[in-house]
């Protein structure tokens, strides 16, 4: 993921609404959301390169989503995959808090990443970059490809719109949600922030929906896990010759039960 925005007990009904953006390279070859034959409880997505995911959630409640810290002057070009971190909490049995200790020690080995990881009674993000793990408390945050809540234009304008739809009366839908990932307007020059990418590339890169000729926004997803357990996943996939064009959608709703 390259977006995640995300609202942790802020809401009488939810204890976590989260929504996230992940742009990837149109030609780097993935499968969409869907129970793994390997993992039948592990509903995500899947890198086909190199055989992680970006994000994804269990029926027993643990939930994990990363996004790459964006450094092009740091880059391993043999580093380990990021993707797989993600899938090892998933298909594990580890609190989310013995998790990153365990993962503490090996992280150098990986190109620059944040993760957050979860489960029913907790939810903690870590940064290789940051080498602290922090145990979230109630609120709403943001995280692109830099550190937590860092204030780049798309991260301070998606959570202005997830506080506000929060405020708002009537029952929550994803529409709401998938319509603040799908803002594509570009901030000022001066507001760009300096990834070491070049100007053009941070300003392709700045909206919360991304479009260019080779990379982009590839899907969208919301997760809604109710204070009753009950979870609702939806995915949306898009067909990168028409941005913004939805080519496939994944609805799941299940129950989470801790093992």
């Amino acid at each position: 993921m390259c977006l995640i925005i995300f609202a942790y007990h802020q809401h009488p009904d939810y204890q976590l609404i989260l929504a996230a953006n992940r742009d990837e390279f149109y030609k780097r070859p993935t499968r969409t959301a869907a129970y793994w034959r390997s993992r039948p409880d592990m509903l995500a997505g899947k890198d086909l390169q190199a055989g992680g995911t970006w994000m994804g959630i269990t029926r027993s409640g643990r939930l994990a989503a990363l996004t790459n810290y964006r450094e092009p002057q740091n880059i391993i070009p043999q580093a380990d995959s990021r993707g797989m971190l993600v899938t090892e909490y998933l298909t594990g049995q580890n609190t989310p808090q013995h998790y990153l200790q365990k993962i503490h020690v090996s992280t150098r080995t990986y190109n620059g990443f944040n993760l957050l990881i979860g489960d029913a009674r907790n939810l903690f993000y870590y940064s290789n970059r940051e080498r602290l793990a922090r145990k979230l408390e109630p609120g709403v945050y943001g995280l692109s490809n830099h550190l937590l809540d860092t204030p780049w234009p798309k991260v301070i304008k998606s959570k202005s719109k997830m506080t506000h739809l929060l405020k708002s009366d009537g029952p929550l839908n994803t529409k709401s949600l998938f319509s603040i990932l799908a803002d594509r307007s570009v901030p000022n020059d001066s507001e760009l922030p300096e990834t070491g990418v070049g100007r053009e590339w941070e300003r392709i890169l700045a909206p919360a929906f991304i479009t260019s000729d080779t990379y982009g926004t590839r899907s969208s997803t919301i997760v809604l896990w109710k204070n009753n357990r009950e979870v609702y996943f939806e995915e949306r996939t898009f067909d990168p010759k028409i941005p913004g064009s939805v080519v496939g959608t994944v609805s799941e709703h299940f129950r989470a039960d801790p093992l």
